[in-house]
């Protein structure tokens, strides 16, 4: 699989595109499967994002995919009436009435995430340690100056013959 690093706004707009086309492919099927196929499509997107969002920008995975779900489920919303305020009414309609997706987006993108800051964290932790570590066996090679050669080894010793 691509290992792709995005920012937070890189992952929001991928996000979010991603949805839209979800939208558009709902939209095609029947009113009763719309919503469901369209949340059953969000959580894959809301792992990718997960996934693919840079270290630096953890933090934007759990939030950019909620927005993601408001704009792709645009083509969906259900109820609601002819100009812009029966539209606002239908998409509030239809996240309230598929929240249970939105949040379990949400959890998996908000899982993914925290489970790479953990591993991250601990790696972090590990480098520190074993650079604490190696000076110190670093200073326990050569005693004096005169025990080591040119290159840093110690220099053989001279034997006198009796």
């Amino acid at each position: 699989m691509p290992r792709p690093r995005l920012t937070g706004l890189g992952a929001g707009l991928l996000s979010t595109a991603a949805m839209v086309v979800a939208g558009a492919v709902a939209w095609l099927l029947p009113v009763g499967a719309q919503t469901v196929v369209f949340g059953v499509l969000f959580l894959p997107v809301c792992a990718l994002t997960g996934l693919w969002v840079r270290p630096a920008d953890l933090a934007m995975g759990p939030v950019v995919v909620p927005l993601a779900y408001a704009v792709g489920v645009l083509p969906v919303a259900e109820g609601g009436g002819a100009g812009f305020t029966g539209q606002v009414m239908g998409l509030v309609t239809t996240l309230a009435l598929n929240a249970g997706w939105l949040y379990g987006g949400t959890l998996v993108a908000g899982v993914i995430v925290t489970v790479r800051k953990v591993r991250l964290t601990s790696a972090a932790r590990r480098k520190a340690r074993s650079a604490q570590r190696r000076p110190a066996a670093e200073q326990a090679a050569p005693r004096t100056a005169h025990e080591a050669g040119p290159s840093g080894r110690r220099a053989p010793r001279s034997r006198v013959a009796p």
